[in-house]
């Protein structure tokens, strides 16, 4: 009616001296997986000849557009392409236009042509269906897109996807500031920066991408 056994618990001491272990082994191993996470986020450069550069300009980065005049001087493209969200009403937003038409004019980055984006969920994923739509209709196919270094492996991942379908071929122009894959940890907003972007390149990659490839398989109906 009655039985014994024996339960084994870890003492305070040993949880304490675990932590210890990880926290160093972390802090030790720190140059070989500060690098990795970084250049995980980042896309392979290809600059090389476009119909059009894409500015990607969801949170109206300036050096995007810098970025932009450059290749657009070296002769890599004859036209550049700048995303711009529009109201919620789905009208002109006066406000991203102008943010985005005053950071060309400061990048000496004449004839921009507006692409204007309707926000909706997920954003990149439907932004590039409208952009897609866009370059059919102009007959644009081949396109660098110019997005945020840390954000253009899912950038890349998107474009790809989307307008592949469409026959469009892409590449990518990685863009950084002060952050860069190897300096992420030395500030807090690197961190965050970095954090966010790898979750939201997890799952963009595992399922974002996967729903959508499998819902044009099945088709309308499907």
């Amino acid at each position: 009616m009655f039985y014994e056994k024996q339960c084994v618990k870890f003492t305070w001491t040993f949880r304490l001296i675990l932590v210890v272990c990880v926290g160093f082994l972390v802090w030790s191993t720190s140059n070989l997986w500060v690098t990795a996470v970084g250049h995980g986020l980042v896309c392979q450069e290809e600059i090389g000849q476009a119909d059009a550069l894409l500015v990607e300009n969801f949170d109206d980065d300036y050096l995007l557009f810098e970025r932009a005049e450059e290749l657009r001087r070296a002769g890599r493209a004859g036209r550049v392409l700048v995303t711009t969200f529009t109201a919620a009403d789905g009208s002109e937003s006066r406000v991203h236009d102008g943010v985005a038409e005053l950071m060309a004019r400061i990048a000496r980055l004449e004839n921009v042509e507006v692409v204007p984006l309707r926000e909706q969920e997920p954003i990149s994923l439907n932004a590039a269906t409208q952009i897609r739509d866009a370059l059919t209709t102009q007959n644009i196919r081949s396109v660098a897109v110019i997005t945020s270094g840390f954000r253009s492996t899912r950038s890349f991942l998107v474009y790809q996807a989307v307008l592949g379908r469409a026959g469009i071929a892409v590449s990518c122009v990685p863009v950084f500031g002060q952050t860069t894959p190897e300096s992420w940890p030395k500030t807090w907003h690197g961190i965050q920066n970095v954090t966010e972007q790898f979750f939201k390149l997890q799952y963009y990659r595992f399922y974002v991408l996967p729903v959508d490839a499998r819902r044009h398989r099945l088709g309308p109906h499907g």
